[in-house]
């Protein structure tokens, strides 16, 4: 079975933030950052070279996989700022309705401005997932 690719590193999340040619996105970075600190309590991590991740749960699939990863994490794309929201969006319905401008994939929320987005729905949405985590997993 192979193992991830994406693991927790070394490597300094300021850096990474600092190294953010687009200056707006760099500051939503910031903010993000300082929002995900506040709510899980942890400091970031660089998970691979462009995740900035938070904590940690460790999970097994019925099939015997297993690994770890974090319980809430942002990355800048070329195109968005990606939002990592774990247990996936179906429980969040009613702050999806509210939270502005945004595309989905399975976990993750793409934006491309913190502008486009109701900041305080954000909060509440990334709180409730991490609470959600810690709910199905032992978390550190």
């Amino acid at each position: 079975m192979a193992d991830l690719k994406t693991k927790p590193t070394r490597s300094s999340p300021k850096a990474y933030i600092k190294s953010i040619d687009d200056y707006k996105r760099r500051k939503d970075c910031i903010a993000v950052m300082a929002m995900m600190k506040a709510i899980t309590g942890k400091q970031p991590k660089m998970w691979g070279s462009s995740i900035v991740g938070y904590g940690k749960y460790n999970y097994k699939y019925k099939s015997g996989r297993e690994g770890s990863w974090f319980i809430t994490g942002f990355a800048s794309r070329k195109r968005n700022l990606t939002i990592y929201i774990m247990p996936g969006f179906s429980k969040y319905t009613t702050i999806m309705k509210n939270l502005g401008k945004y595309k989905l994939g399975v976990s993750c929320l793409y934006i491309k401005s913190l502008d486009e987005v109701d900041q305080k729905r954000l909060q509440e949405l990334i709180e409730k997932s991490v609470a959600d985590m810690r709910s199905m997993y032992e978390c550190t």
